[in-house]
C-alpha cells in the first residue's frame, strides 16, 4: 500500500472511530493486533505474562489517546508500538524499584527462575537502547529482513545498516551485561 493511500485509509478508521463506529475500531484492531503483540513479546524477552499485560495496557491507552494520533505523522502501528515503548520504560523502572525493596518469600524453582530472569534481562537490555538501535534489531531479529531491505527501507547503505546493526548488538550486549 502506497504512503498515501496509507495516511488516507488511516485518518478516515480515525474519524469513524471517534464517530463511534465500532466496525472502524475493529478494523484497527485487528490490522494492528498481531504486529504489536509480537513487538511487544519480543522487547518482553518472550515473557507472555509480561507481553499480555504491556499489549492490554498499551490499547487502553491508544484508545484514549487516539485524537492525537497523526496519520501523515506515521502509521497506526508504528504509533502503538511508540506507546508500547513508554509502557515497558515504566514497566522496568517499576519492575526495578520492587525488587530493590523486596525479595520473594517463595521462590520459583531455579531453573524457572533462572529462565524468567534472563528473559527479564533481555527485556530490560532492548528497553535501555536508543530508538534506532531498537528499531534495526526489531527489524533484523523479530521481522527477520534482510540487511538489504533494512537499507532500502532506511535509505542507507547495506554496508551502513551492518555497521549500525554491529552498534546495536554491542549496545545490547553492555546493557545486558550490565544487568547481572
Amino acid at each position: 500500500m502506497r504512503a498515501d493511500d496509507r495516511v488516507q485509509r488511516e485518518r478516515e478508521l480515525r474519524r469513524a472511530v471517534l464517530a463511534g463506529e465500532e466496525l472502524a475500531w475493529r478494523m484497527l484492531y485487528d490490522g494492528a493486533f498481531a504486529g504489536l503483540y509480537a513487538y511487544v513479546l519480543w522487547r518482553c524477552g518472550g515473557l507472555r505474562e509480561r507481553a499480555d499485560e504491556v499489549t492490554q495496557e498499551t490499547w487502553l491507552i491508544a484508545v484514549r489517546r487516539l485524537r492525537s494520533f497523526d496519520p501523515s505523522a506515521g502509521s497506526f502501528a508504528a504509533w502503538l508500538r511508540g506507546i508500547a515503548v513508554n509502557v515497558l520504560r515504566n514497566h522496568f523502572r517499576r519492575e526495578t524499584r520492587r525488587a530493590r525493596r523486596t525479595r520473594p518469600l517463595d521462590a520459583e524453582p531455579i531453573a524457572a527462575e533462572e529462565s524468567r530472569e534472563q528473559a527479564e534481562r533481555i527485556a530490560a537490555a532492548l528497553a535501555a537502547l536508543p530508538p534506532h538501535y531498537e528499531a534495526v534489531l526489531r527489524m533484523k531479529y523479530l521481522d527477520g529482513r534482510s540487511v538489504a531491505d533494512i537499507a532500502a527501507e532506511r535509505g542507507e547503505s547495506p554496508k551502513a545498516v551492518e555497521s549500525l546493526l554491529t552498534r546495536a548488538r554491542e549496545a545490547f550486549r553492555q546493557e545486558y551485561l550490565q544487568s547481572e
